[in-house]
Protein backbone atom coordinates (compact mmCIF):
# COMPACT_ATOMS: atom_id res chain seq x y z
CA UNK A 1 0.00 0.00 0.00
CA UNK A 2 1.42 3.38 -0.97
CA UNK A 3 1.50 6.30 1.51
CA UNK A 4 -1.83 8.10 1.58
CA UNK A 5 -3.75 5.32 -0.16
CA UNK A 6 -6.66 3.73 1.61
CA UNK A 7 -6.45 0.06 2.61
CA UNK A 8 -8.11 -2.51 0.37
CA UNK A 9 -11.35 -3.68 1.97
CA UNK A 10 -13.48 -6.01 -0.15
CA UNK A 11 -17.21 -5.38 -0.16
CA UNK A 12 -19.53 -8.37 -0.49
CA UNK A 13 -22.98 -7.67 -1.90
CA UNK A 14 -25.12 -10.68 -2.81
CA UNK A 15 -27.24 -8.57 -5.16
CA UNK A 16 -24.14 -7.43 -7.10
CA UNK A 17 -24.99 -3.71 -6.76
CA UNK A 18 -28.66 -4.17 -7.71
CA UNK A 19 -30.24 -1.67 -5.31
CA UNK A 20 -33.82 -2.39 -6.37
CA UNK A 21 -33.25 -6.09 -5.76
CA UNK A 22 -31.69 -5.37 -2.37
CA UNK A 23 -34.76 -3.35 -1.36
CA UNK A 24 -37.09 -6.15 -2.49
CA UNK A 25 -35.14 -8.66 -0.40
CA UNK A 26 -35.45 -6.35 2.60
CA UNK A 27 -39.21 -6.21 2.01
CA UNK A 28 -39.36 -10.01 1.98
CA UNK A 29 -37.50 -10.08 5.29
CA UNK A 30 -40.27 -8.02 6.90
CA UNK A 31 -43.05 -10.03 5.28
CA UNK A 32 -43.97 -7.81 2.31
CA UNK A 33 -44.44 -8.94 -1.30
CA UNK A 34 -46.10 -5.82 -2.71
CA UNK A 35 -42.89 -4.45 -4.26
CA UNK A 36 -42.06 -7.65 -6.14
CA UNK A 37 -44.47 -7.21 -9.10
CA UNK A 38 -42.99 -3.84 -10.07
CA UNK A 39 -39.41 -5.10 -9.68
CA UNK A 40 -39.91 -7.99 -12.08
CA UNK A 41 -42.11 -6.02 -14.46
CA UNK A 42 -39.47 -3.28 -14.70
CA UNK A 43 -36.79 -5.85 -15.55
CA UNK A 44 -38.48 -6.43 -18.90
CA UNK A 45 -36.65 -8.73 -21.31
CA UNK A 46 -33.23 -8.31 -19.75
CA UNK A 47 -33.18 -12.06 -19.24
CA UNK A 48 -29.86 -12.27 -17.40
CA UNK A 49 -30.99 -9.67 -14.88
CA UNK A 50 -34.43 -11.27 -14.58
CA UNK A 51 -32.81 -14.65 -13.93
CA UNK A 52 -30.49 -13.11 -11.34
CA UNK A 53 -33.33 -11.29 -9.61
CA UNK A 54 -35.71 -14.24 -9.50
CA UNK A 55 -33.00 -16.56 -8.16
CA UNK A 56 -32.01 -14.19 -5.37
CA UNK A 57 -35.63 -13.44 -4.52
CA UNK A 58 -36.28 -17.19 -4.34
CA UNK A 59 -33.36 -17.58 -1.95
CA UNK A 60 -35.14 -15.10 0.31
CA UNK A 61 -38.66 -16.48 -0.11
CA UNK A 62 -37.67 -20.14 0.34
CA UNK A 63 -37.88 -19.82 4.12
CA UNK A 64 -41.11 -17.82 4.10
CA UNK A 65 -44.64 -17.96 2.71
CA UNK A 66 -44.17 -14.77 0.65
CA UNK A 67 -44.18 -16.53 -2.74
CA UNK A 68 -47.44 -18.28 -1.87
CA UNK A 69 -48.99 -15.08 -0.54
CA UNK A 70 -48.23 -13.18 -3.74
CA UNK A 71 -49.47 -16.01 -5.94
CA UNK A 72 -52.66 -16.34 -3.89
CA UNK A 73 -53.31 -12.60 -4.00
CA UNK A 74 -52.65 -12.39 -7.76
CA UNK A 75 -53.20 -15.85 -9.24
CA UNK A 76 -53.25 -14.45 -12.77
CA UNK A 77 -49.82 -12.83 -12.51
CA UNK A 78 -47.29 -15.06 -14.32
CA UNK A 79 -44.39 -13.44 -12.45
CA UNK A 80 -45.87 -14.66 -9.17
CA UNK A 81 -45.94 -18.21 -10.52
CA UNK A 82 -42.38 -17.94 -11.88
CA UNK A 83 -41.11 -16.91 -8.45
CA UNK A 84 -43.15 -19.58 -6.70
CA UNK A 85 -41.66 -22.23 -9.01
CA UNK A 86 -38.06 -21.17 -8.35
CA UNK A 87 -38.85 -20.96 -4.64
CA UNK A 88 -40.01 -24.59 -4.66
CA UNK A 89 -36.80 -25.59 -6.44
CA UNK A 90 -34.60 -23.88 -3.86
CA UNK A 91 -36.59 -25.41 -1.01
CA UNK A 92 -35.77 -28.83 -2.43
CA UNK A 93 -32.10 -27.87 -2.58
CA UNK A 94 -32.19 -26.57 0.99
CA UNK A 95 -33.53 -29.93 2.15
CA UNK A 96 -30.85 -31.76 0.15
CA UNK A 97 -28.05 -29.64 1.60
CA UNK A 98 -29.34 -29.93 5.17
CA UNK A 99 -29.55 -33.73 4.91
CA UNK A 100 -26.44 -34.22 2.80
CA UNK A 101 -28.63 -36.24 0.46
CA UNK A 102 -29.72 -35.09 -3.04
CA UNK A 103 -32.93 -37.07 -2.70
CA UNK A 104 -33.90 -35.73 0.72
CA UNK A 105 -36.87 -33.78 -0.63
CA UNK A 106 -38.47 -37.01 -1.84
CA UNK A 107 -39.83 -37.92 -5.25
CA UNK A 108 -43.26 -36.39 -4.68
CA UNK A 109 -41.89 -33.00 -3.70
CA UNK A 110 -39.42 -32.97 -6.59
CA UNK A 111 -42.20 -33.85 -9.02
CA UNK A 112 -44.43 -31.14 -7.55
CA UNK A 113 -41.67 -28.56 -8.06
CA UNK A 114 -41.23 -29.68 -11.68
CA UNK A 115 -44.97 -29.37 -12.32
CA UNK A 116 -44.95 -25.86 -10.85
CA UNK A 117 -42.05 -24.91 -13.14
CA UNK A 118 -43.89 -26.26 -16.17
CA UNK A 119 -47.01 -24.31 -15.21
CA UNK A 120 -44.86 -21.18 -14.94
CA UNK A 121 -43.39 -21.89 -18.37
CA UNK A 122 -46.90 -22.16 -19.81
CA UNK A 123 -47.97 -18.93 -18.10
CA UNK A 124 -44.92 -17.00 -19.36
CA UNK A 125 -43.98 -18.74 -22.64
CA UNK A 126 -41.13 -16.41 -23.66
CA UNK A 127 -39.49 -16.37 -20.24
CA UNK A 128 -36.32 -18.49 -19.84
CA UNK A 129 -36.46 -18.43 -16.03
CA UNK A 130 -38.79 -21.45 -15.54
CA UNK A 131 -36.41 -23.45 -17.74
CA UNK A 132 -33.47 -22.34 -15.60
CA UNK A 133 -35.45 -23.60 -12.59
CA UNK A 134 -36.00 -26.94 -14.32
CA UNK A 135 -32.32 -27.27 -15.25
CA UNK A 136 -31.50 -26.61 -11.61
CA UNK A 137 -33.82 -29.19 -10.06
CA UNK A 138 -32.89 -31.82 -12.66
CA UNK A 139 -29.70 -32.47 -10.67
CA UNK A 140 -31.62 -33.72 -7.65
CA UNK A 141 -33.08 -36.69 -9.54
CA UNK A 142 -31.12 -39.92 -9.35
CA UNK A 143 -29.10 -40.05 -12.55
CA UNK A 144 -30.49 -36.65 -13.57
CA UNK A 145 -33.97 -35.95 -14.87
CA UNK A 146 -34.72 -37.71 -18.16
CA UNK A 147 -36.04 -34.44 -19.62
CA UNK A 148 -32.83 -32.49 -18.98
CA UNK A 149 -31.78 -32.32 -22.65
CA UNK A 150 -35.28 -31.23 -23.70
CA UNK A 151 -35.32 -28.52 -21.05
CA UNK A 152 -31.90 -27.35 -22.20
CA UNK A 153 -33.17 -27.00 -25.77
CA UNK A 154 -36.21 -25.05 -24.56
CA UNK A 155 -33.95 -22.71 -22.59
CA UNK A 156 -31.71 -22.11 -25.60
CA UNK A 157 -34.73 -21.21 -27.73
CA UNK A 158 -35.55 -18.42 -25.30
CA UNK A 159 -32.14 -17.12 -24.22
CA UNK A 160 -29.19 -18.95 -25.67
CA UNK A 161 -26.58 -17.02 -23.64
CA UNK A 162 -28.25 -17.29 -20.23
CA UNK A 163 -25.44 -17.23 -17.70
CA UNK A 164 -27.20 -19.04 -14.84
CA UNK A 165 -28.51 -21.78 -17.15
CA UNK A 166 -25.00 -22.51 -18.40
CA UNK A 167 -23.70 -22.68 -14.84
CA UNK A 168 -26.47 -25.11 -13.89
CA UNK A 169 -25.83 -27.26 -16.97
CA UNK A 170 -22.10 -27.34 -16.21
CA UNK A 171 -22.78 -28.57 -12.68
CA UNK A 172 -25.19 -31.18 -14.04
CA UNK A 173 -22.47 -32.77 -16.20
CA UNK A 174 -19.76 -32.52 -13.51
CA UNK A 175 -18.31 -35.47 -11.60
CA UNK A 176 -20.11 -34.31 -8.46
CA UNK A 177 -23.46 -34.91 -10.14
CA UNK A 178 -24.12 -36.82 -13.35
CA UNK A 179 -20.95 -36.66 -15.42
CA UNK A 180 -17.17 -36.54 -15.17
CA UNK A 181 -14.46 -33.91 -15.08
CA UNK A 182 -14.01 -34.61 -18.79
CA UNK A 183 -17.64 -34.03 -19.72
CA UNK A 184 -17.65 -30.84 -17.67
CA UNK A 185 -14.56 -29.43 -19.39
CA UNK A 186 -15.86 -30.52 -22.79
CA UNK A 187 -19.09 -28.63 -22.12
CA UNK A 188 -17.24 -25.49 -21.02
CA UNK A 189 -14.90 -25.56 -24.02
CA UNK A 190 -17.74 -26.17 -26.46
CA UNK A 191 -19.52 -23.12 -25.05
CA UNK A 192 -16.41 -20.95 -25.36
CA UNK A 193 -15.86 -22.19 -28.92
CA UNK A 194 -19.29 -20.94 -29.92
CA UNK A 195 -19.63 -17.83 -27.75
CA UNK A 196 -19.30 -14.34 -29.15
CA UNK A 197 -16.27 -12.16 -28.33
CA UNK A 198 -16.97 -10.16 -25.19
CA UNK A 199 -19.27 -12.79 -23.67
CA UNK A 200 -18.83 -13.60 -19.96
CA UNK A 201 -19.69 -17.23 -20.75
CA UNK A 202 -15.96 -17.65 -21.42
CA UNK A 203 -15.47 -17.79 -17.65
CA UNK A 204 -17.13 -21.24 -17.58
CA UNK A 205 -13.58 -22.57 -18.02
CA UNK A 206 -12.66 -21.16 -14.60
CA UNK A 207 -15.96 -22.27 -13.05
CA UNK A 208 -15.20 -25.80 -14.24
CA UNK A 209 -11.65 -25.67 -12.84
CA UNK A 210 -12.93 -24.54 -9.45
CA UNK A 211 -15.52 -27.34 -9.43
CA UNK A 212 -12.83 -29.95 -10.14
CA UNK A 213 -10.66 -28.45 -7.39
CA UNK A 214 -13.48 -28.60 -4.84
CA UNK A 215 -14.39 -32.16 -5.82
CA UNK A 216 -10.83 -33.45 -5.56
CA UNK A 217 -10.12 -31.55 -2.35
CA UNK A 218 -13.18 -33.06 -0.65
CA UNK A 219 -12.32 -36.60 -1.74
CA UNK A 220 -8.52 -36.66 -1.83
CA UNK A 221 -7.41 -33.92 0.57
CA UNK A 222 -5.07 -31.01 -0.05
CA UNK A 223 -2.13 -33.34 -0.78
CA UNK A 224 -3.86 -34.79 -3.86
CA UNK A 225 -1.57 -35.28 -6.84
CA UNK A 226 -0.89 -31.97 -8.65
CA UNK A 227 -3.70 -30.19 -6.75
CA UNK A 228 -1.36 -27.44 -5.55
CA UNK A 229 -0.50 -26.66 -9.18
CA UNK A 230 -4.14 -26.84 -10.23
CA UNK A 231 -4.22 -23.21 -11.38
CA UNK A 232 -0.72 -22.98 -12.86
CA UNK A 233 -0.49 -25.96 -15.22
CA UNK A 234 -0.06 -25.25 -18.91
CA UNK A 235 -3.69 -26.19 -19.54
CA UNK A 236 -5.00 -24.04 -16.68
CA UNK A 237 -3.00 -21.01 -17.81
CA UNK A 238 -4.06 -21.51 -21.42
CA UNK A 239 -7.71 -21.57 -20.29
CA UNK A 240 -7.25 -18.41 -18.20
CA UNK A 241 -5.62 -16.57 -21.09
CA UNK A 242 -8.37 -17.79 -23.41
CA UNK A 243 -11.05 -16.36 -21.14
CA UNK A 244 -9.11 -13.12 -20.90
CA UNK A 245 -8.75 -12.83 -24.67
CA UNK A 246 -12.35 -13.86 -25.39
CA UNK A 247 -14.07 -11.80 -22.72
CA UNK A 248 -11.98 -9.04 -21.16
CA UNK A 249 -10.16 -7.90 -24.30
CA UNK A 250 -13.53 -7.58 -26.07
CA UNK A 251 -15.64 -6.43 -23.10
CA UNK A 252 -17.90 -3.50 -23.94
CA UNK A 253 -17.60 -1.98 -20.47
CA UNK A 254 -21.27 -2.52 -19.67
CA UNK A 255 -21.85 -4.46 -16.46
CA UNK A 256 -24.37 -7.26 -16.86
CA UNK A 257 -26.29 -8.68 -13.93
CA UNK A 258 -23.64 -11.18 -12.82
CA UNK A 259 -20.43 -9.78 -14.30
CA UNK A 260 -19.05 -8.95 -10.86
CA UNK A 261 -19.34 -12.61 -9.85
CA UNK A 262 -17.74 -13.79 -13.07
CA UNK A 263 -14.89 -11.27 -12.87
CA UNK A 264 -14.16 -12.67 -9.40
CA UNK A 265 -13.79 -16.17 -10.86
CA UNK A 266 -11.33 -14.86 -13.44
CA UNK A 267 -9.52 -12.71 -10.88
CA UNK A 268 -8.92 -15.73 -8.69
CA UNK A 269 -7.59 -17.73 -11.64
CA UNK A 270 -5.16 -14.96 -12.60
CA UNK A 271 -3.95 -14.62 -9.00
CA UNK A 272 -3.49 -18.35 -8.41
CA UNK A 273 -1.92 -18.78 -11.85
CA UNK A 274 0.62 -16.03 -11.30
CA UNK A 275 -0.76 -13.78 -14.04
CA UNK A 276 -0.30 -10.71 -11.88
CA UNK A 277 -0.54 -8.07 -14.61
CA UNK A 278 -4.00 -9.36 -15.56
CA UNK A 279 -4.93 -9.69 -11.88
CA UNK A 280 -3.93 -6.07 -11.20
CA UNK A 281 -6.16 -4.93 -14.05
CA UNK A 282 -9.11 -6.88 -12.65
CA UNK A 283 -8.55 -5.57 -9.11
CA UNK A 284 -8.67 -2.04 -10.54
CA UNK A 285 -11.76 -2.86 -12.61
CA UNK A 286 -13.63 -4.34 -9.67
CA UNK A 287 -12.39 -1.78 -7.13
CA UNK A 288 -13.59 -3.31 -3.85
CA UNK A 289 -16.44 -5.40 -5.29
CA UNK A 290 -16.10 -9.04 -4.26
CA UNK A 291 -18.14 -12.23 -4.11
CA UNK A 292 -17.72 -14.94 -1.51
CA UNK A 293 -17.22 -17.59 -4.21
CA UNK A 294 -14.56 -18.54 -5.28
CA UNK A 295 -12.53 -17.10 -2.39
CA UNK A 296 -14.48 -18.91 0.33
CA UNK A 297 -13.12 -22.28 -0.84
CA UNK A 298 -9.65 -21.22 0.32
CA UNK A 299 -10.50 -19.71 3.71
CA UNK A 300 -12.25 -16.59 4.94
CA UNK A 301 -13.07 -14.81 1.66
CA UNK A 302 -12.20 -11.29 2.86
CA UNK A 303 -8.85 -12.48 4.21
CA UNK A 304 -8.02 -14.51 1.12
CA UNK A 305 -8.80 -11.80 -1.41
CA UNK A 306 -7.01 -9.13 0.66
CA UNK A 307 -3.91 -11.33 0.81
CA UNK A 308 -3.95 -11.78 -2.95
CA UNK A 309 -4.44 -8.03 -3.41
CA UNK A 310 -1.26 -7.34 -1.39
CA UNK A 311 0.67 -9.96 -3.35
CA UNK A 312 -0.44 -8.67 -6.73
CA UNK A 313 0.11 -4.99 -5.92
CA UNK A 314 3.63 -5.66 -4.64
CA UNK A 315 4.46 -7.57 -7.82
CA UNK A 316 3.20 -5.04 -10.37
Amino acid sequence: MTPGSKPFTPEFDATLRDRDLAKARQDIAIGRWQGLPELLHSTGHDWDRRTHRVRLLAQSTAGTTIAEEWHTARPGDPDALVLRADTEVLRCFNLAVAAGDPGAAGQDRLDMAVRTCLRAADAHPYDPVPWVSLLTIARLYAGGHRQFNHWWKELKLRHQDNREAHNQALRHVSARWHGTHGTMYDFARDVVDSTAPGSPLAVLLQVARLEEYRYRLEREGDMALFLRRHWSTDVALADTRRTWDTWVVNWDGIYRAQDIADFNYLLHATCAGGLYSEAAYLFKLLADQATAVPWSYFGDPATVIAKWHRTVMRST
